[in-house]
């Protein structure tokens, strides 16, 4: 695979495509987008392991999406047997793929563990409050104004930001470009390092439409007199960027990577 770099624009349009191949084939996303969730749910009923199988399996939920959107884009159905589709080829890619999940895994424990030390517990009690609802404004934000929270969540999400680097091409690389773990996490890196200016644009343009949503939903309700339409439009909006999101991920890939040669089953 040779590495490109790209113009930080190209970020704008990774997420452009990603809402163009959704919308192509809507059902198709949602349902993969419902398999994951499905999956999810039953990986959480397993006492004791199914926590780190769900977390190990996110790799692979990556690549699913990522040879959907490529499938879409050339007219083929994809169907959830993409998520399982990379464990049924060659022995090594299979043994890469399976052992990258369960360094994701051993490290998501790793990042959650330092951090709920740094914090005290603290993030743990924001959830509960935030969750149970009894909580009013002014005790969320006297928690959120505490200064180890603050330490303990920048530590979470940066700690969890630098994860991303080296697993964000990984399965992809492995799957596409035969390479092994170490290969692919180094490359993975170096291309989200030369490319740090479009990654950063494309972070921004999800922001921007999080934060577009944000503004449509408050004047929608100040127009209707109804704040709990904010509540009502927050999930499935959530629901619908999340998959949009995974969808977008091939993009950041076919751009930032190209093969020596065309797959011969799958032409770019």
């Amino acid at each position: 695979m040779k590495l490109h770099i790209v113009p930080a624009r190209n970020g704008a349009l990774w997420v452009r495509n990603g809402f163009g191949v959704f919308f192509k084939r809507p059902l198709v996303f949602a349902a993969l987008f419902a398999a994951v969730m499905f999956f999810g749910l039953v990986a959480l009923l397993l006492p004791f392991v199914g926590e780190f199988v769900m977390l190990a399996a996110m790799p692979l939920v990556s690549l699913g999406f990522m040879l959907a959107t490529r499938r879409v884009m050339l007219g083929t159905m994809a169907g959830p047997g993409v998520f399982v589709e990379p464990l049924t080829g060659a022995g090594g890619k299979r043994i890469a793929l399976l052992q990258m999940g369960v360094v994701y895994a051993v490290a998501t424990y790793l990042i959650l563990f330092a951090s709920d030390v740094a914090d005290g517990g603290k993030f743990d009690a924001l959830q509960d409050a935030i969750a149970s609802g009894n909580s009013d404004a002014a005790g969320i934000a006297e928690l959120f104004g505490d200064a180890q929270l603050q330490f303990g969540l920048l530590l979470r999400f940066g700690l969890a930001a630098l994860l991303s680097l080296p697993f964000w091409h990984a399965p992809a690389l492995v799957h596409w470009g035969d390479q092994s773990v170490g290969k692919a996490f180094f490359f993975s890196t170096m291309a989200c390092w030369r490319n740090l200016r479009a990654f950063g644009v494309y972070a921004l343009a999800w922001g921007g439409v999080i934060l577009a949503f944000g503004v449509v939903a408050n004047v929608m309700a100040a127009l209707l007199g109804s704040p709990q339409i904010i509540a009502l439009a927050t999930v499935p909006v959530g629901l619908l960027l999340s998959t949009v999101f995974y969808a977008s991920l091939y993009f950041t890939f076919a751009d930032c990577f190209a093969p020596d040669r065309a797959p011969d089953a799958e032409p770019a």
